[in-house]
């Protein structure tokens, strides 16, 4: 992803602004509490936000997951409102220790579902009404149905879905892996007992949800998700509650493969490869 002077300057506007804060003072506050959830009954979406069914000579399931990562949020206040013109409130770090510049996946922040993934003072964030919410996510691990040598089993991914990770190492289930060095979206790697395999899922074809595309577009090959809240989301001056605000993901369908035998089963063995690792849409819920 290429971001723009200003999304770089309300970066850095919002590290002070939080950075600079007492933490004594900041616990005290009314927060904004981000968590993820994942929901296989969820409408399964395709890029522009519309019902999206498997490819014909695709097979896919709906993983079970352990764990995400995400690389930036944003709350934006409208569909015309361009990429990088909302509140950015989360900003994960980037490197370009492996050349060009990526995501640091070390300092990435791993939650489970329905662990808090950030908190933040809500004074930190500009007042006003927000329709849409923008996540750019970054890591996903889960566990998946697999079939090898005519066994029925489980196995475990770890694929990376930001538009550039610099990995030093990273554990799938049992194995750690050492990488040191970049990887573009789609790469992934998968653990069971017929051994431990590494992958990368074709340039585009990972899904990005976004029901706004024709009027705030994404950059190609990022994993900014777009989701609007169900009523707009309205901060304002001086408020005392907390808010929570659930990121509720799609995750119908979204571990896809092409198949070689036509069993509706993944198996890595027979050659069959991974095609699409993207979740499959965001509904935010505040509570």
């Amino acid at each position: 992803m290429k971001l723009s002077i200003l999304i770089r300057g309300m970066v850095v506007l919002f590290a002070l602004a939080v950075g600079g804060c007492d933490k004594e003072n900041t616990a005290s506050e009314s927060q904004i509490r981000f968590s993820f959830k994942f929901d296989k009954e969820q409408a399964r979406l395709n890029n522009f936000g519309q019902p999206s069914a498997i490819p014909a000579g695709h097979a896919a399931q709906s993983p079970r997951f352990n764990s995400i990562s995400a690389h930036y949020i944003e709350l934006s206040p409208s569909a015309l409102t361009p990429l990088g013109a909302g509140e950015i409130v989360y900003f994960n770090s980037e490197t370009t220790a492996g050349g060009a510049k990526a995501i640091d996946f070390g300092k990435s922040i791993i939650v489970s579902e329905g662990q808090e993934f950030i908190s933040l003072p809500l004074s930190s964030i500009a007042p006003g009404t927000y329709e849409y919410i923008r996540v750019s996510l970054a890591y996903q691990n889960y566990d998946i149905d697999v079939l090898a040598t005519g066994i029925n089993t489980s196995g475990r991914i770890a694929s990376f879905v930001g538009y550039n990770t610099y990995i030093s190492t990273f554990k799938i289930k049992d194995t750690e892996l050492s990488i040191n060095g970049n990887k573009k979206q789609g790469f992934w790697a998968f653990e069971s007992a017929a051994g431990v395999f590494q992958g990368q899922a074709p340039e585009g074809a990972t899904t990005v949800p976004n029901p706004i595309a024709s009027t705030s577009p994404v950059p190609v090959g990022s994993c900014v998700v777009t989701g609007k809240f169900s009523e707009p989301l309205v901060i304002t001056a001086g408020q005392s509650a907390d808010i929570r605000v659930v990121l509720s993901l799609s995750i119908n369908n979204s571990f896809e493969w092409i198949e070689v035998t036509s069993d509706n089963k993944f198996e890595p063995l027979a050659g069959e490869a991974v095609m699409d690792m993207g979740l499959r849409g965001l509904i935010p819920i505040v509570e």
